[in-house]
């Protein structure tokens, strides 16, 4: 049986309500583990535990009465350190935000409040959640627990190494990178991006700013996919204004057993070079599937161009998030742009074309988007799902020098730049389509490997739903060593 701290948040939940174990019990728990454990990894990064103990306690009070908050009653919780939370700091790992302490919840937060969690602190973050790294000049570096001299992605990664390590229920973070999926990666921990639009961001923003941001969603990471299906529940739906003229519908999973899929799986591509290691994890899971009668098939693809997908992606991702540039950028940025050549292609080159582009090219790069979205949606009319890669390798060693176009990782004994990875981030993310990370085994050196799970747009709880069938029969979540 697994310890009582690494078990998932739904197990969390049956035993708060069978009395087995108490509100306040279980919080005291998590908070003495933090304790212990956490100045080794650094993923929890701030608590209010007095309003978290105050929050048990009259969790436990309802209980007695027999009252049932939600389904996640007495869970202990942390969150991603960009949702809003009265009372907590909202910095992005930006210093000029340091003292930015919000007067009003996310929209989500107030949801897991209102499904029952005790929510207790904020974990790690990038600056402005953009690295596949956690660090920052305010909160410092954040470990992976299964080796703390690597990291444990981003940007979520405080997010994920807190779920690995024990030191929380449950979690939920943002996506618009693979930033909840590459730390599932990473840390062995199941992550989902929901579909594009389905989970109002509301409160998960820089100060000041209300409108959602291109291609970035909200979304779970837990010990178990049944844990991802109960909190996207809780957090997806419109909020307030939009709620007022649609309501979300998500279908539900039709399949019942693995035999039942049609999937289709690539291994690598020519954009982005996968480690043998990771690799091997996926075709031990192909193998897994053709030896339980699922019909996979192997050279399945869209009906598009993976390179000009990418370029599309990066273009429009880069776009997005101009927002956060200072005047004094965006003009560096205008100069710069008219001095590339065209025939530079560097990461750092299509990122100062997509934040100093015209609107009238956004626009095309958007129509071209939404193209290739079509063709997405025609493959899926064939398959069920298709699984793939989450990152070119497995967590790799702390790299903080230089910019993130300059850092290389070791991919089949060949450096490659680490913003190479962005292929399979945008592979489903740019065009609006649910993707879950489960975990898929580990690499000879014993780091966590997860497949990534990509599915029809508004099939999130399919996504979901293979990945539970995974983790019944072929690999669940693994706790760290170390963390007992």
């Amino acid at each position: 049986m697994v310890e009582l701290p690494f078990r998932s948040a739904k197990q969390l939940a049956s035993l708060i309500r069978q009395k087995k174990v108490g509100c306040l019990e279980l919080l005291e728990l998590y908070l003495k583990r933090v304790e212990r454990h956490n100045p080794r990894i650094n993923a929890i990064i701030f608590m209010d535990t007095e309003a978290a103990r105050k929050q048990a306690r009259r969790a436990d009070k309802a209980l007695a009465r027999g009252e049932l908050w939600g389904p996640l009653h007495g869970v202990p919780m942390t969150i991603k350190e960009s949702y809003d939370i009265s009372g907590m700091p909202t910095t992005w790992g930006a210093t000029q935000y340091k003292n930015n302490y919000p007067r009003k919840n996310a929209l989500a937060v107030d949801r897991f409040l209102n499904a029952g969690v005790v929510l207790f602190g904020k974990t790690n973050v990038p600056l402005y959640l953009a690295d596949w790294q956690t660090f920052n000049e305010i909160y410092g570096t954040t470990n992976n627990p299964w080796d703390v001299t690597r990291g444990p992605g981003g940007s979520s990664g405080g997010s994920a190494a807190a779920l690995a390590a024990g030191l929380t229920g449950i979690e939920a973070g943002s996506d618009i990178g693979a930033s909840i999926r590459n730390p599932a990666h990473y840390c062995g921990v199941y992550g989902h991006k929901p579909t594009f639009g389905i989970a109002s961001p509301r409160g998960q923003a820089l100060p000041g700013v209300v409108a959602a941001t291109d291609i970035s969603a909200i979304g779970p990471l837990a010990r178990s996919a049944d844990d991802l299906a109960i909190a996207l529940n809780v957090m997806s739906g419109p909020d307030d204004i939009d709620g007022t003229g649609w309501r979300l519908c998500l279908p539900k999973p039709t399949k019942k057993a693995l035999r039942e899929y049609k999937v289709a799986v690539i291994y690598t591509d020519a954009e982005a070079e996968v480690d043998g290691e990771v690799q091997k994890r996926i075709q031990a899971l192909v193998d897994f599937l053709l030896r339980n009668k699922v019909k996979v098939v192997e050279n399945a693809r869209p009906e598009i161009d993976a390179g000009q997908a990418h370029r599309n992606y990066i273009q429009l991702l880069r776009a997005a998030t101009s927002g956060r540039l200072t005047p004094e950028m965006f003009q560096k940025n205008l100069q710069e742009a008219k001095t590339l050549k065209p025939d530079d292609e560097s990461y750092q080159a299509q990122t100062i074309r997509a934040q100093a582009m015209f609107h009238k090219d956004w626009l095309s790069y958007n129509e071209a988007r939404h193209k290739m979205r079509l063709a997405w949606a025609d493959f899926f009319r064939e398959y069920d799902l298709l699984l793939c890669p989450a990152a070119t390798t497995a967590a790799f060693p702390h790299n903080q020098k230089g910019e993130r176009w300059e850092r290389m990782v070791m991919v089949n004994n060949k450096p490659q730049p680490s913003t190479a990875q962005m292929f399979w981030a945008g592979y489903s993310c740019n065009f609006y389509l649910p993707s879950t990370v489960a975990p898929a085994g580990f690499t000879g050196d014993g780091l966590p490997v997860g497949v990534q799970i990509i599915g029809p747009q508004y099939g999130d709880y399919t996504c979901i739903h293979f990945a539970r069938l995974l983790e019944r029969d072929f690999q669940g979540f693994v706790p760290p060593a170390g963390f007992e």
